[in-house]
């Protein structure tokens, strides 16, 4: 059987002598399956019709856990997001609903964002379509091998983890 990177790896093998067939098609398939759940993501959002990173403003708020609050200035850290962009964004989930600005029942003086209903609505709908893209993508294997590719691939996270910093962002309550 051969895929399209197998052409690929073939096409430039001619081209490159020293190419490495299983490093070049490990990476070249990683970096392709990403685009194709990116490029699925993103249609699953705009049939819900929300944009990339409104989707990451609810997965943040979502992940500080109950009562599903943050300040602004945590959001724009945990987003890596200049804050005057952040308020664009905030005014813009608070018009549709999605998000409001409370205040801090410890500190009145202080302005939370919390999740609405309709946010968590839109949050764990988005996220139930892309585990379902996931599933669909990996239904080729058995569940074994979808446990050694998970456990080849931490191995690999871990390598690159050890020389610098974690590659997946902490979820962390504000």
């Amino acid at each position: 059987m051969e895929d399209s990177i197998d052409r690929h790896i073939a096409h430039w093998s001619r081209e490159l002598a020293d190419l490495d067939p299983d490093v070049e098609g490990a990476i070249t398939r990683m970096q392709t399956l990403v685009a194709l759940l990116r490029r699925r993501r993103e249609a699953a959002l705009g049939a819900r019709r929300l944009k990339g990173w409104e989707y990451d403003i609810l997965w943040r708020l979502r992940s500080t856990g109950p009562p599903y609050r943050a300040t602004p200035t945590w959001l724009a850290q945990a987003l890596n997001t200049h804050p005057a962009t952040l308020t664009s964004r905030l005014d813009r989930l608070e018009e549709s609903g999605h998000l409001a600005r409370v205040h801090d029942p410890s500190d009145r003086r202080r302005l939370l964002v919390a999740l609405t209903d309709e946010g968590h609505a839109a949050w764990e709908g988005a996220i139930g379509d892309q585990a379902a893209a996931e599933h669909a993508l990996l239904a080729p294997l058995t569940g074994g091998e979808r446990e050694q590719l998970a456990g080849l691939l931490r191995k690999v996270v871990m390598a690159a983890e050890t020389d610098g910093p974690p590659l997946m962002p902490p979820v962390e309550r504000p």
